[in-house]
This record gives C-alpha cells, structure tokens and sequence, in this order.
C-alpha cells in the first residue's frame, strides 16, 4: 500500500473517531490537533488553525478528489428489502460518487462566487483543499423503481465533514475543519426517498461551502457576499 493511501485511511478513522467522541458535548474537542489550535467558530463544530499561520493572500483552490466513507453499522438493506429493492455493489458506489460529485459541485460554485478560482496546479497563491466525508448514514437509500412503496423516516440520515487546508506548494497543513450535519429532524414522519435524501445532502454540503468561503473572506478582509 502507498503511504498517501495509508495516511488517508488514518485520516479519516481519527476524524470519525473524534466526532462520535464528542457527540455529547461541543466542549469535549481538544484544544489541539497535530500543532493546529482549536478557533471559536460558529458555523462549524471543530477549527483548528497553525499558530501565525498567513493564510490572506491566496487566491486560488486546488480540491483534492473527495473522499466519502459510510458509517460502521449503515445497513443499506436493513429492513428486508424485497429483491427488486435491494441495493447491491454497484448502488452503494453511486451513492458515494453522487455525494463526491456535489461537494466538489457546491464547493466549485461558492468559491467561484467568492472571486476565487479553482486550479488544477499548485502555485505560490494557491491553498490545496482536501475534503472527506465520514459516517454517512442514509437512512432509506432508494433504487427509484417502480412501485407504490413508500418509506417514512424522522430524519433522512448524517455525515460529517473532515476538511484540510494545505499550502499547495509546501504541502504545510495550515487548518482543519471538523462538523457534522443531519437530515430532517422534526421528529415528524415524512416520506423519504432518493429525491428528499439528496435535497438534504446539499443543504448540508451548501453550510460547509458557505462557511469555507466565509472563512476566506474573512481571512481575506472581503465583505462579505450576500
């Protein structure tokens, strides 16, 4: 095995690892993570920035391939599923490429209206920015075929972002960015499905671009975008 694929696997059982650990409480993060010093932050539940680190004055984003894990005990054919319903091999990629494709898609259109362009090579005003989604539950994955079945759920599932921020050059690690997100949760039944599933996976990928980019601006002195 590479070592690049060696520290990715690493990467994302701490990070899943951190969040159920504190899942009881904000106040249970560590103040520190690999030399990274926890920040107040009201838009994620983790930010952690390198002491003095000058992250004014990059322009650029180069996003890594995001990467989209399940969590542990998500059964997508828990319940029983008749066989035209069930979900195979083939059904669990799609859900994992479909939400790479609409963080990289969201994060591209907020950053892109936030005035910075996105790069495919590093640069000195370049950031390189690696994404992973950890934990996703979806608590009633759906095939779309045909048929009156209906499934209710009180919340359609979670997920958790890990985010990286690294000199695109240098590859220091400069910030990381912990948070999680879950679906509907009035506690109301409501019907779920592949449409409503995917509704609230970009609402939840929409807060996190919207606060990378804010974070930016701020950094950057913007005002910021309405």
């Amino acid at each position: 095995m590479s070592r690049s694929y060696l520290r990715s696997v690493f990467f994302l059982f701490i990070a899943s690892a951190l969040l159920v650990g504190c899942a009881s409480s904000r106040n249970q993060m560590p103040d520190e993570w690999d030399g990274l010093v926890r920040q107040p932050n009201t838009r994620v539940r983790g930010l952690f920035i390198k002491p003095d680190a000058e992250l004014a004055g990059y322009r650029n984003i180069k996003l890594d391939p995001v990467e989209v894990s399940f969590a542990r005990n998500w059964d997508p054919n828990r319940g029983g599923r008749s066989a035209v319903g069930r979900l195979d091999a083939s059904d669990v990629q799609a859900i994992q490429t479909g939400v790479a494709d609409m963080v990289n898609e969201l994060f591209t259109a907020e950053l892109g209206r936030g005035g910075y362009q996105i790069v495919q090579e590093a640069g000195a005003e370049t950031l390189r920015v690696s994404a992973a989604v950890v934990d996703l539950y979806v608590a009633a994955p759906d095939t779309m075929t045909p048929g009156r079945t209906r499934t209710y759920t009180a919340n359609s599932g979670r997920m958790t972002l890990v985010l990286e921020v690294r000199d695109s050059v240098t590859g220091e690690l400069l910030a990381r960015a912990v948070d999680a997100q879950s679906g509907r949760g009035s506690g109301t039944w409501t019907v779920t499905n592949r449409v409503t599933n995917t509704a609230d996976a970009r609402r939840a990928i929409n807060i996190w671009a919207v606060a990378l980019r804010s974070a930016l601006d701020e950094l950057n002195g913007k005002v910021p975008a309405r």
